[in-house]
């Protein structure tokens, strides 16, 4: 395509490796994360951002870039920078009426999960949504867990090979949520389906991908909406019924409100989970002194866990939206402008841990990441990804005491904010 055939509102390239240059003469450091180097080991970068240039202006994706603890987590404490857009100014009249009218977040027809949503609405879903995920219910999903586990585990004992990608990452988190949302085991591999074929769209999806999770997206819709108008009338014990049952000084959910947040839990139950386990394993057989120390002594294994999400987290990034012009450092951040936050640099500062590129299931104050976000959008599944992992990795050190990787390098997904394994083939 020449330039004169480029889209309209299109970035001319040449304008893009100009600022490049700039980039790279101003500071020596530039944000850009594409190419197998960086879904490999993104850290690298992260180390010459927050060293050179810690409040990043890019020129590839046009947003502010901001790598340092510090920084990081200043914004996803400050009210004036937002998850929400639309509150943004040419979105006032659309953030009125959805104020006056009371429906939360649905603004335009769409209703928006608590991620993208600010307080009140925010406020007001979360402490309806946090009854249904109460720790006493996350509690009391651990002998579930426990009994999936082995199942996993049958299959990989029988298998010609053995990928922890493939047999325990992926069906353990979907089977837990499933059953957190009172599905029907006959409909377990068709809700596996969907949670699968959603995934594919995440990233460098293919034309293709994107049809499937769309379609996906619409069937998943469908079939919940389904599932919790039943549940209206016969109520389980279960997620969905929890949800609708949920009530806040008379306030309750909608039906969209429900299935909304069964989308996002599912994301978070599922994918981000999967992604855990999935690096959080291969941590452990790339450092054995760490995976030894946790075999001598399993009462580490809470501190592993947090280690563990500290040092790859599975969430690498997230977005906020200044609401008016603010100071951060030395920079301004004007209003309406994006902020792209980097969990996975700031987990690996210096001034905030000691030594960050090392793993050490030891360390004190490895709690302290903000690999679930900070503040008032701290995520509401983390109990969850704490207590699948626990169990998960708990249960591989003593099944398979002597499982090592089968690979000198492991593929990665072509995802940007997302740390995610193709595969993770081990060998007993």
């Amino acid at each position: 395509m020449t330039l004169k055939e480029r889209p309209r509102g299109a970035a001319n390239p040449l304008t893009v490796l100009a600022r490049l240059g700039i980039e790279r003469m101003r500071t020596g450091a530039v944000y850009s994360p594409v190419g197998a180097g960086f879904w490999a080991n993104p850290y690298p970068m992260y180390s010459r951002l927050r060293q050179r240039d810690p409040i990043h202006r890019s020129a590839i994706t046009g947003t502010w870039v901001v790598s340092s603890y510090g920084d990081v987590a200043a914004v996803l404490r400050d009210p004036r920078f937002l998850s929400d857009k639309r509150k943004l100014r040419r979105y006032e009249r659309a953030s009125a009426q959805s104020a006056g009218d009371g429906v939360l977040g649905e603004q335009d027809g769409v209703v928006s999960d608590m991620t993208a949503l600010d307080p009140p609405g925010h406020t007001r879903l979360r402490a309806l949504v946090s009854q249904a995920f109460s720790p006493r219910s996350i509690g009391a999903l651990r002998p579930r867990i426990q009994r999936i586990v082995p199942q996993s585990f049958y299959a990989m004992a029988g298998a010609a090979d053995m990928d922890i990608v493939r047999d325990l990452a992926v069906p353990l988190p979907v089977t837990v949520m499933a059953e957190m949302m009172g599905l029907p085991l006959e409909d377990h591999d068709r809700f596996r389906q969907w949670a699968d074929d959603l995934l594919r769209g995440l990233g460098y999806a293919r034309p293709d991908e994107l049809r499937r999770t769309g379609a996906a997206l619409g069937e998943l819709t469908a079939y919940l909406t389904g599932v919790a108008e039943e549940r209206r009338q016969n109520p389980g014990d279960d997620l969905i019924s929890a949800l609708l049952i949920a009530e806040e000084a008379g306030d309750r959910l909608t039906m969209a409100e429900v299935v909304t947040t069964c989308l996002l839990l599912l994301n978070a139950g599922y994918s981000m989970i999967t992604n855990f386990i999935g690096s959080g394993l291969l941590g452990l057989f790339e450092h054995p002194d760490q995976m030894e120390a946790l075999r001598r002594d399993p009462s580490l294994m809470g501190n592993a866990v947090e280690e563990l999400l500290r040092y790859d987290a599975p969430a690498q990034a997230t977005w906020r939206f200044a609401l008016e012009d603010v100071q951060l450092g030395d920079r301004t951040i004007e209003a309406g402008q994006q902020v792209l936050l980097l969990l996975g640099a700031a987990n690996r500062d210096p001034e905030k841990f000691s030594d960050p590129d090392r793993l050490d299931i030891t360390r004190d104050d490895s709690s302290q990441h903000l690999s679930f976000s900070h503040g008032i959008h701290y995520c509401i599944a983390a109990p969850l990804a704490r207590l699948e992992t626990h169990v998960a990795l708990g249960a591989v050190n003593e099944r398979f005491p002597k499982l090592r990787l089968a690979t000198e390098r492991v593929s990665w997904e072509h995802k940007m904010f997302v740390r995610s394994l193709e595969a993770l083939p081990v060998a007993r």
